[in-house]
């Protein structure tokens, strides 16, 4: 008779511990979607070119306009390119040690007809790209924090 009881006493431990594991997993899963979304987390993570080098920058919308602020960098973007399937990446006019400020505003670049979509790779060459009339840029008055938090 108490052998009857152990084996059942250790399936009961058994579906117990299963039960607990699933939970468990289940918590980790769930807590890890929510992380990997947040946007103060890395779920703000994205790359951006920077005078033709690759960082991962950690990127959130912020509240416009932050009042006395005369130091904002720009970011560059193209909705358009990535409405044609051409993945564009971002690209920074600065990052620390070169006039860096965490607060950023959008300019969306938008190729202009019979000029192909591609990636540019530093302001100046957007800057130049839009003085010849390949792209005009357009500030969408949107804010956004954004930290280099390292190579890509």
């Amino acid at each position: 008779m108490p052998r009857v009881r152990l084996a059942w006493e250790e399936g009961v431990m058994l579906r117990r511990s299963l039960a607990v594991m699933a939970g468990a997993a289940l918590v980790l899963s769930v807590a890890g979607s929510a992380l990997a979304s947040d946007p103060n987390g890395s779920g703000g993570d994205m790359p951006a070119y920077y005078d033709g080098q690759l960082f991962t920058i950690n990127f959130k919308a912020m509240p416009h306009p932050i009042p006395n602020n005369k130091s904002i960098n720009t970011i560059y973007m193209c909705d358009q390119c990535d409405g044609q399937g051409f993945m564009f990446v971002a690209v920074l006019d600065a990052i620390q040690g070169d006039g860096f400020n965490p607060l950023w505003d959008e300019q969306q670049i938008t190729f202009n007809p019979g000029f192909s979509f591609q990636q540019f790779t530093s302001d100046t060459d957007i800057l130049a790209a839009e003085a010849s009339g390949e792209i005009t840029l357009t500030d969408t008055g949107e804010l956004y924090r954004c930290s280099v938090v390292g190579p890509k």
